[in-house]
């Protein structure tokens, strides 16, 4: 009786046992499913937070001369600006690196990735943002005018970096065609800040132009290059041209306008960020001198008292594109790639609306002649590293 007892009192302490696992797998099953639909309602706000555009923070870091340039870094400032005017939620912060050093470009990236969802890195300077974007994988970047590159240098093609680089050298050459077909005196020039790609871009796109106008539009111009001030390029390849060795040395950039317009120029390709100003300057000193405008329209830069110095700008459009990746970024659609824009998906161009140049009709009808031929492919520029030079490229022999 004693045994039966016993494996009664056994039986039931079993029993109680497995209600009391029982009850506490339910209230556990509970709880975890509540957390989880917790956890997906956050992630599904967080979704819906990312797609208005509420509480986006995003951080552009500029070169020495800052977003107010009037030209490069202003035009990646404004594209942040108009994604915010319809996405007034997000915030921006612009942050100048002071110095333009390779290193301490990548180093003032590396200082705030924390802090923000999207930074826009402006100028070849940045290339080596790579390995950050690599250890960073939740934060976007925008990276214009290079290619990311790792560690040891090697080009790559990151999920959260969106690069855009931009055929200069076919603004170049409009703004070349301009020039020559323009100039009185013959004799025209460019004007660039460093010898970074883009900037050679711009430099050997003029010349082509240049060279396409004597050879093909009845034009006689000499391209004017001051041998103090011949550039290097980034495999320390000896490009001529003019270059100040800056983008913010106004002082400069008005030295070697002044030289090139006492060598009889009167028609200067100024490619050169905050260094350009002091170009205008010299310009709007001499008489009867010209600039050409680069990036943006530079039109209102040339105000010059009741006259302007603006001939027309050559356009590299990164505002219009950098507003389009940050929509991306809020619709879900962001995809990272290294993108090569020309004027076939009307990133690059010249200026010719009304008011805003002083072009001839017989000059503007010449370059709608030529630009579907540089949209097309028929006509390619030369450029850094495209293989051809300014004396021998596709359609101009």
């Amino acid at each position: 009786m004693k045994k039966k007892l016993v494996s009664v009192l056994l039986c039931v302490s079993m029993v109680a046992a497995m209600t009391a696992g029982c009850g506490k797998d339910e209230k556990e099953t509970e709880k975890q499913t509540e957390t989880t639909t917790e956890a997906a309602t956050v992630k599904e706000n967080e979704k819906e937070t990312t797609k208005s555009g509420e509480g986006l923070k995003i951080a552009i870091v500029s070169s020495p001369s800052g977003v107010d340039d009037g030209s490069f870094n202003q035009n990646n400032y404004e594209g942040i600006l108009s994604f915010i005017e319809s996405h007034p939620d997000a915030t921006v912060q612009a942050v100048k690196e002071e110095t333009g050093d390779v290193a301490a470009a990548i180093q003032a990236v590396a200082d705030i990735v924390a802090d923000y969802d999207v930074i826009v890195c402006c100028g070849f300077q940045f290339a080596g943002i790579g390995s950050i974007a690599q250890d960073n994988p939740d934060v976007k970047f925008i990276l214009v005018d290079s290619n990311p590159t790792d560690a040891e240098g090697a080009e790559v093609e990151l999920d959260n970096v969106y690069a855009m680089t931009f055929a200069e050298q076919e603004s170049g050459f409009f703004a070349g065609v301009a020039a020559a077909l323009e100039t009185e005196t013959n004799k025209v020039a460019v004007v660039n800040g460093i010898a970074y790609p883009s900037n050679v871009n711009y430099q050997y796109g003029f010349e082509s132009g240049v060279n396409y106008a004597n050879a093909k539009l009845g034009a006689d111009a000499e391209i004017v290059e001051l041998p103090s001030y011949a550039g290097t390029d980034v495999t320390n390849t000896e490009i001529g041209g003019n270059y100040v060795g800056s983008f913010a040395d106004e002082a400069t950039g008005k030295i070697v306008g002044s030289t090139l317009i006492s060598e009889g120029v009167d028609i200067m390709f100024v490619a050169a960020g905050g260094s350009g100003n002091g170009v205008f300057t010299a310009a709007k000193e001499a008489e009867g001198v010209k600039v050409i405008g680069c990036d943006v329209d530079q039109y209102d830069d040339g105000a010059n008292g009741d006259t302007n110095i603006i001939l027309t700008s050559a356009l590299k459009v990164m505002d219009v594109n950098v507003e389009k990746q940050l929509n991306a970024i809020v619709e879900g659609t962001f995809k990272g790639e290294n993108a090569l824009l020309k004027a076939d998906t009307d990133s690059t161009g010249y200026v010719k609306e009304e008011g805003r140049h002083q072009l001839s009709e017989d000059t503007l009808e010449k370059l709608d002649e030529v630009y579907p031929l540089v949209k097309d492919g028929t006509i390619v520029p030369a450029a850094n590293f495209n293989g051809y030079t300014p004396e021998d490229f596709p359609g101009l022999n």
